[in-house]
């Protein structure tokens, strides 16, 4: 069995989808493991992971619109301390995903056609995200 590290900074410029499928991949045929299984994890609490299609951008961009409406600035929230946008950020990172598993098989990403790996920042200001790979097989 072996294991495999890397530390994904992924650069955002505001709330959107932001694709990072091919350094994953470029990180699983470095890392010598042919069969296994790759989790993915970010290491925030306002922004999150999807696995997504990634063939229309109206996909991305309706997913957006759909968080925006369903946890909107502004509201009366107790938690403000980092701005408007905080808890709004906190509720949609928790109505996702902060950690994604995806196999890998034959050295590939077992994703399908149109799966792209997203991260999901859901914060008004541009930042550097982390996200934690893990490969074991």
């Amino acid at each position: 069995m072996k294991q495999a590290f890397h530390t994904l900074r992924v650069p955002t410029k505001g709330p959107g989808l932001y694709e990072f499928t091919g350094a994953v991949q470029e990180f699983a045929q470095g890392a010598g493991i042919e069969n296994g299984l790759l989790t993915c994890f970010v290491r925030h609490t306002s922004a999150s992971l999807l696995i997504q299609e990634n063939a229309d951008p109206d996909v991305q961009s309706d997913l957006q619109d759909f968080f925006a409406r369903l946890a909107t600035n502004g509201m009366n929230f107790r938690h403000t301390a980092e701005g408007p946008d905080d808890m709004p950020s906190h509720i949609r990172a928790a109505l996702t995903q902060t950690s994604i598993g995806i196999p890998l098989h034959k050295g590939r990403l077992a994703l399908g056609a149109w799966q792209g790996i997203y991260l999901f920042e859901h914060r008004d200001a541009p930042h550097r995200r982390e996200v934690m790979l893990h490969l074991i097989g």
